[in-house]
C-alpha cells in the first residue's frame, strides 16, 4: 500500500523567517539555519521545528533531535544546547502562526473530489436549481444539491453530497463540508462547516400533554456571522420564534448541539459534546469545556469559563469560572470536592 502525503512539504525556510512568522526572538541559533518542516518533540529530526509549552513533556524536550524550538522565556533553560531557541510569549499560538504560513492548505477543508474538468467549477453531477445564484469562483462538488433562490458568494466550496436549502445565503470564501446540510440560514464570509454539519433543521419544540404532544412549528432562522468554524457532525437548530445566532469568530468543536433560539456571542469556544438548550445566551468570549450541558433560558456572561463535564442551570456572571454539577464557582467546587474526599476517607477508616 502506498503512503500518500496529504499536505505538501513546505519550502525550506530560514530560522529568521520562522521567527518573523512566529513573532518570536532568536536567542540562540544561526538566523540562516534552514528549517525543512515541523514535527512533535519525540519525532523531530535534523532541520525540524518543534514547540514546547507543557512541563509534562520535559523528558521529550530533553531528548529531541530538532533543529529549533519555540519556547516561552520561563522554559528557555530546558531547551537542549544543540537546539536553536526562539522565545515567544505563547509557544502554541506562535506554532499556529508558523503552521499557517508553511501549510496554508490545511487552514480549511480541501475539495474532496479535486479539480472538476479543467476550468469548470460546478460538477456535472451536482444539482443546482436554475433560480440559484452562484458568484464566479464557487466550486460545487459531485452530488451536491443547491435549492431554488439560494445565493452563494465567490470562493466558496460546496462539498460532495452537501445540501443547500431554498433561499439560503452563504457568503464568500466559505467551506461547506461533504454531507453537510444547510437550511433556513444566513451565513457570513469565511465560515467553515465541516463534514456532516446540520444547520437550520427544526428545533425541538412540543406542547406536551396527556393526549399526545403537539408539534410547535419552528419559524425562525439561523444566523452565522463571519469567521465562524463549526466542527463535524455538530447540529444547529433554527429558531422557534426568533433567530438562533452564532457570533463572529466563534469556534465550535465536533458533535455539539445548539438548540433553537440560542444566542452565542463573538469569539466563543465550545468544545466537543456540549449541549446548549433552547434560548440560552452566551456572551462574547465564553469558553465551555467538553460534555457540558447548559439549561434552557440560562445566561452565561462575557468572558466566563465553564469546566468540562459540568451542568449549568443558573446564570453565570461575566468573567466567572464555574464547574461541577450543578456548576458553581470553581473555588467553591474544589472545596466541596476536597471536603467530600476527606469525608469518604474518614468513613473508610472507621
Amino acid at each position: 500500500m502506498s503512503d500518500p502525503i496529504f499536505f505538501s512539504p513546505p519550502p525550506q525556510t530560514s530560522l529568521a523567517e520562522i521567527a518573523a512568522f512566529a513573532q518570536a526572538e532568536i536567542v540562540r541559533g544561526d538566523p540562516d539555519l534552514p528549517i525543512a518542516g515541523v514535527a512533535p518533540l519525540e519525532d523531530a529530526r535534523a532541520g525540524m521545528l518543534v514547540f514546547f509549552d507543557n512541563v509534562k513533556y520535559l523528558d521529550r524536550l530533553a531528548e529531541t533531535q530538532a533543529a529549533a524550538c519555540l519556547v516561552a522565556q520561563r522554559h528557555l533553560t530546558k531547551v537542549p544546547e544543540g537546539v536553536a531557541a526562539l522565545v515567544c510569549k505563547d509557544p502554541y499560538r506562535s506554532w499556529a502562526l508558523v503552521l499557517a504560513r508553511l501549510y496554508p492548505d490545511a487552514l480549511r477543508p480541501a475539495p474532496v473530489y479535486g479539480p472538476i474538468h479543467g476550468d469548470a467549477r460546478v460538477s456535472e453531477r451536482a444539482v443546482v436549481h436554475p433560480q440559484a445564484v452562484l458568484e464566479d469562483g464557487v466550486v460545487v462538488e459531485p452530488g451536491a444539491v443547491i435549492g431554488a433562490g439560494a445565493e452563494i458568494g465567490a470562493g466558496t466550496v460546496i462539498g460532495a453530497n452537501a445540501v443547500i436549502g431554498q433561499s439560503v445565503r452563504i457568503g464568500r470564501d466559505c467551506a461547506v463540508g461533504a454531507n453537510a446540510t444547510v437550511q433556513h440560514a444566513l451565513i457570513g464570509n469565511r465560515v467553515i462547516l465541516h463534514p456532516g454539519v446540520a444547520i437550520g433543521q427544526d428545533g425541538f419544540g412540543y406542547s406536551m400533554g396527556a393526549g399526545g404532544h403537539v408539534k410547535v412549528p419552528q419559524v425562525g432562522r439561523v444566523i452565522i456571522q463571519d469567521d465562524v468554524e463549526i466542527g463535524a457532525n455538530t447540529t444547529v437548530d433554527r429558531g422557534a420564534n426568533r433567530d438562533t445566532v452564532i457570533g463572529e469568530g466563534t469556534k465550535i468543536d465536533n458533535q455539539v448541539q445548539v438548540g433553537h433560539n440560542v444566542i452565542i456571542g463573538r469569539h466563543c469556544v465550545i468544545v466537543s459534546q456540549v449541549g446548549l438548550s433552547g434560548s440560552c445566551t452566551l456572551g462574547d468570549y465564553v469558553a465551555i469545556g467538553g460534555q457540558t450541558g447548559v439549561a434552557g433560558h440560562v445566561e452565561i456572561g462575557m468572558g466566563a469559563q465553564i469546566a468540562a463535564v459540568s451542568v449549568v442551570n443558573d446564570t453565570v456572571p461575566a468573567g466567572g469560572r464555574y464547574g461541577g454539577v450543578p456548576a458553581k464557582p470553581v473555588k467553591q467546587w474544589f472545596r466541596e470536592v476536597t471536603a467530600l474526599k476527606k469525608l469518604a476517607e474518614r468513613g473508610g477508616d472507621a
